[in-house]
């Protein structure tokens, strides 16, 4: 990985290049692209977990939930998901259709990479209608539901820094093989335009990641997409989140073997990299792009709205290791206001669909 970055910085005439190239290099790359190499990255043995690793009963009650939309919309049951990892999700959400709802349903998964497509067909039994496409366009006209999951904080990002009232761009250089930052000031038009859209102002000192790439991927979500919803599950800041004195330096982290790492820089190629995502702008791009905005619910949120109570048992087991504890473990570590679904957030957003009714009513007590 190394030797390639060095060809890559070395060819620029800067001699550097901005964090989005780095980015790119070390997920994407077909051969040393962290996301692409033929090694584990969910779960105990990986460098990170996702929800659908923590239990099957978040793919299930997804399934749920558009099994009680489609009808409602008249949409197709058709469901697409854009970087389904390992497949967890996929599995969970088909053996919940499988044995709840019954009628047949096209899954479609977006997967760029070679080890992922490879697990996802060696966990999905291969009686499910399942199509593994490479690029989003692949799917032709779409009606129904696109889904992600962690997708978007893995886009490659710039990342820009105020000092003494000026803007310069966080640039990435190489000497020795070790890999170092160097600001240069800010030129790039597209990122004067995401501060000025996003009507974020910069104090001195603070760092912000712009996820250029982002609106690409929302207007390919929409191109494809005729009618249905769009639901985004991913982490990120509001407008308002990123003036709070801890994001001065921003949310660029790296994850190896379960740590955070504050250096990207560091194990290149070996880690996952992530970033908060800009929700204000997200939104506003997928207004722009025929995206019309539904809700932005924390995960829990949308699970308890989705009925997920219903799935609690409530008689007691008082073996720990049965399937009954681990199901109602699982349920109550995504619906505690300290667990892992209070650092998520669900955005619905829909295109051709007038009814805004997503969610069956709250039954009165």
């Amino acid at each position: 990985m190394i030797t390639y970055l060095k060809s890559l910085i070395s060819s620029s005439p800067t001699n550097l290049i901005s964090y989005a190239e780095y980015i790119e290099a070390v997920l994407y790359h077909p051969d040393y692209g962290y996301y692409m190499k033929d090694k584990q990255k969910i779960g105990s043995k990986g460098d990170f977990i996702t929800t659908s690793n923590i239990f099957d009963i978040y793919g299930r009650m997804v399934a749920k939930w558009f099994a009680s939309v489609y009808k409602k919309h008249d949409l197709e049951p058709n469901f697409c998901e854009i970087g389904a990892g390992n497949g967890r999700f996929a599995h969970a959400f088909l053996q919940e259709w499988e044995n709840s709802i019954k009628t047949p349903i096209n899954y479609m998964i977006v997967e760029s990479s070679p080890y992922h497509l490879k697990l996802q067909n060696e966990l999905i039994p291969s009686h499910h209608n399942v199509i593994q496409v490479n690029h989003l366009d692949e799917l032709g006209c779409f009606k129904g539901m696109v889904f992600s999951n962690e997708l978007f904080d893995a886009l490659p990002v710039h990342v820009i820094e105020k000092e003494n009232g000026q803007l310069y761009e966080v640039m990435v250089g190489i000497k020795n093989e070790t890999l170092y930052e160097e600001k240069v000031l800010l030129t790039n038009p597209a990122i004067y335009s995401f501060l000025e859209e996003s009507m974020l102002e910069l104090k001195d000192n603070q760092r912000i990641e712009v996820p250029l790439l982002m609106e690409g991927m929302i207007l390919d979500i929409s191109r494809v997409l005729t009618k249905g919803l769009v639901v985004t599950a991913d982490y990120g800041y509001t407008k308002e989140d990123w003036k709070h004195p801890s994001r001065m330096k921003g949310s660029l982290r790296g994850y190896y073997q379960h740590q955070m790492i504050d250096d990207v820089l560091e194990h290149p190629g070996e880690m996952d990299i992530t970033t908060h995502i800009h929700f204000d702008w997200f939104i506003q791009k997928g207004e722009q792009a025929e995206l019309v905005f539904h809700s932005k619910l924390r995960q829990d949120e949308f699970l308890l709205k989705a009925g997920i109570l219903k799935e609690l048992e409530n008689h007691y087991d008082p073996n720990p290791f049965s399937e009954v504890s681990k199901r109602n473990r699982a349920i109550r570590s995504l619906i505690m206001p300290s667990g892992i679904s209070s650092f998520f957030h669900l955005i619905i957003q829909q295109k051709g669909i007038i009814n805004t009714d997503h969610f069956e009513e709250e039954e009165e007590e």
